[in-house]
This record gives structure tokens, sequence and C-alpha cells, in this order.
């Protein structure tokens, strides 16, 4: 019902920023980014509301992510500066869940890959 579509992944060095996008082709109330390193299980970074009332951070995250909404285009944003090494991983876009609850997000993106070389 929901197709969720990541962009905005890439290269860059530590200390650089990023800026990711995701859109949503459906409805959804809460969106999240949650991300997976390598041999590791996938965890939660920031999620919104609609209207971007609430946001939450991972504390790994937090003062260096904004997430953002434009509930018009049912699109979030992932706004990452002074990327570290330890971001690398995949980044995914999840909606109609709650907070950082990723078992309860129906809806996945298939990812985006972000590198952060020293």
């Amino acid at each position: 019902q929901v197709r969720l579509v990541e962009s905005g992944g890439g290269s860059v060095q530590a200390g650089g920023s990023l800026r990711l996008s995701c859109k949503a082709s459906g409805s959804v109330v809460w969106m999240a980014w949650f991300r997976q390193f390598p041999g590791q299980e996938r965890r939660g970074v920031a999620a919104i509301t609609p209207g971007a009332t609430i946001t939450q951070y991972d504390d790994s995250v937090e003062g260096r992510f904004t997430i953002s909404r434009d509930d018009a285009t049912n699109t979030i944003y992932l706004q990452m500066s002074r990327l570290e090494p330890e971001d690398t991983g995949a980044y995914y876009c999840a909606g109609g869940g709650y907070r950082l609850q990723q078992g309860g997000y129906p809806y996945w993106g298939q990812g985006t890959q972000v590198t952060v070389s020293s």
C-alpha cells in the first residue's frame, strides 16, 4: 500500500555532511530513519511525527543529525553533519509506526548506503 524510496546516500570524508531523503507514495503517520552497521542488527536513528511536532533521536546522533518532514509530499529528510566513520552503514526509511520502535513499522524502504572515510 505504501512505498518508501530513499535517496542521498554516498561517500564522504569524516567531518562532512550528507542529506538523505525518503518519499512515501501513500499516507503515513510517524516516519523514521534506521541504520544497520555491517554484522549488526538494525538500530534506530531518528523519528518524527506529522507536522514535526515531536522528534526522537538516538543518543549516538543527537546534536549531529536533524530529521525534518514535509507533510505535503510525505517526505522526510535526515541532515547528517560532522559525520564519523562509525556512521558508515545502510540507512533505511520507515513509515507507519511509532517513535523508534522498529517492530511496529510496516513500511520500509530499500535502503541507501552511507560511507564515511577517515
